[in-house]
């Protein structure tokens, strides 16, 4: 079978689009026909070469997504021809089967366990998630990081009660599922913190009870102003840089405070932190996936989506085509806003 496909050759350069043969399915693997796909920092970053060296060029990129089962391989029971399914980075139950080579021509492209910017994708079964009745396509696809990451690291990790006050750096597409699931949780300050407006304006939209424009105030100084001079009980960063994982951890009181960091910055950057903060109780940690498992929260996140609590196709703010990614990814690396989507194949399932 031939598929479309966008290429990584080399960082830094525009993604090419291929016509390629895509793979025998081995044991544990799923063919599915792409619908939509999210256009995420992460991927930004790896085209852009910031993630360090990159030994598996060229090869596909994308990690969430969603489509219709065309075929199983060997072995496979998760899921069966003509399901629809959300694709996902995060390890979910069935087989690990690691990454595929497409083919064109004499040379071969290389692909991991799931990728998403193809018309077509061989994924191993355990990156693939039954899509919950009522759940649209589109909004299916984001349920494959963005908001496993963002919601989780609130329900999942943090678990804020009402009493609670929350601070979320960077409201972009993991941000703003940040906001959404401490605005399910009834927490009583929920504060966004971006330098650009129009975030803000989403995050307000989407529960956050105040927000600050990080470049035009101190944005420390706001947040003890909101929620008292000990700083606030939680903060999420997901702004993608060590500077503000620094004053993210730095909102957050000691004797409990709990910083939860879900970017990554660019390879080589470090963070520092004052140690005497450390001693005093105030806490850190990186985030894997907002540590979600895939098939038990991709149907609760459902549920609270079709019980209206997390509207999520209001993080869908710009569409484009297979042909048009690296507009998208351009315009992502200039807005932080929600989440573009590839509309690829969107009517897959119909």
């Amino acid at each position: 079978m031939k598929t479309r496909a966008a290429v990584l050759y080399e960082p830094g350069r525009p993604l090419r689009i291929e016509e390629l043969e895509t793979p025998e399915l081995r044991p544990g693997q799923v063919l599915v026909k792409v619908a939509c796909s999210g256009v995420c920092q992460s991927q930004l970053m790896e085209a852009l070469g910031r993630r360090g060296p990159d030994p598996f060029l060229p090869h596909l990129l994308g990690h969430e997504g969603s489509g219709l089962v065309i075929e199983v391989g060997e072995g496979v029971d998760k899921v069966q021809k003509g399901d629809r399914v959300v694709l996902t980075w995060i390890k979910s139950l069935g087989a690990d089967c690691g990454g595929s080579r497409y083919r064109k021509g004499d040379y071969y492209i290389n692909a991991g366990a799931v990728t998403t910017f193809n018309e077509y994708a061989v994924v191993s079964e355990n990156r693939c998630v039954k899509l919950p009745e009522g759940i649209p396509l589109d909004v299916g696809a984001l349920l494959g990081c963005a908001v496993l990451t963002g919601a989780g690291i609130v329900l999942n990790t943090i678990k804020p009660s009402r009493e609670n006050t929350i601070v979320i750096w960077g409201v972009g597409g993991i941000g703003l599922s940040a906001v959404m699931a401490a605005r399910v949780c009834e927490c009583a300050a929920i504060i966004a913190v971006d330098a650009q407006d129009v975030s803000l304006e989403l995050a307000k939209e989407f529960g956050a009870t105040h927000s600050i424009n990080a470049c035009s105030v101190d944005a420390l100084a706001c947040i003890r102003e909101i929620v008292g001079p000990d700083g606030a009980d939680f903060a999420v960063e997901a702004a993608g840089r060590a500077a503000t994982i620094e004053q993210a951890f730095e909102a957050v009181r000691k004797e409990g405070g709990l910083c939860v960091f879900a970017s990554h910055p660019p390879a080589g950057d470090k963070i520092r932190l004052e140690p005497h903060d450390l001693i005093s109780g105030k806490q850190i940690r990186g985030s894997w996936g907002g540590e979600s498992q895939p098939d038990k929260d991709i149907p609760h996140l459902a549920e609270l989506y079709r019980q209206g609590e997390l509207p999520l196709e209001k993080l869908i703010t710009c569409r484009y085509t297979l042909d048009q990614v690296n507009r998208a990814l351009n315009d992502l690396e200039r807005s932080s806003g929600g989440r573009p989507i590839l509309e690829i194949n969107p009517a897959a399932a119909d």
